[in-house]
């Protein structure tokens, strides 16, 4: 079987409506629609420390978040964009991965070898584009691998304040792209999950 985790890297601690959130639960209803089991955390509900280790001492909640990562065949990514950027929690985020750089599995491959990323980024500007290249570069770099098209987001108009969330329906070019997105992530996951890349 085949496992997702989708990090949810608003700003707002849960409850709190996140239009990060709703578009993480679109793309989980579609890798759902593929047999993938999905989870979707709120990383800033978790205490995620500063720092570059996978442990970064007592309260330090990330090995938790990190078991799930291991555990799961693909992240979904999900991230706002605030001033062109990701998200500060997601910054904190790809800074705790940096520690996967030396964890390697029982074959010497790095430890996220075989494991798929692929990215959800909401906001009312411009900035997805850019966003997903520094995110898949970080990502790859610890190993995991991107699908073919393998982000999907929405950007309001510049200028004015409607959020993802205040829509009343998914535009149709987002909610295909959610679908390319899961079904790409799904394929690619089975086809590493029965045969990962070479030691």
């Amino acid at each position: 079987m085949v496992t997702a985790v989708a990090l949810n890297c608003t700003l707002k601690a849960g409850p709190a409506p996140s239009s990060t959130a709703k578009i993480l639960t679109e793309v989980a209803a579609q890798l759902q629609s593929h047999g993938v089991a999905t989870e979707i955390i709120r990383v800033v509900d978790y205490d995620v420390r500063p720092g570059v280790e996978k442990d970064m001492g007592e309260g330090d909640q990330w090995p938790v978040l990190r078991e799930k990562l291991l555990a799961a065949d693909i992240l979904v990514f999900g991230t706002p964009t605030w001033m062109g950027h990701l998200s500060s929690v997601a910054a904190r985020v790809l800074e705790r991965l940096d520690a996967e750089l030396s964890e390697t599995d029982d074959q010497n491959r790095p430890i996220l070898f075989g494991k798929v990323a692929v990215a959800a980024i909401i906001g009312n500007e411009d900035g997805a584009h850019k966003i997903s290249a520094d995110l898949f570069q970080a990502l790859n770099d610890v190993g995991y691998s991107i699908p073919a098209q393998g982000v999907t987001y929405w950007n309001g108009e510049a200028m004015h304040s409607t959020d993802y969330n205040d829509l009343d329906d998914t535009p149709g070019q987002t909610a295909a792209t959610n679908a390319t997105v899961a079904a790409n992530a799904a394929h690619l996951a089975r086809l590493l999950q029965a045969d990962n890349f070479p030691a």
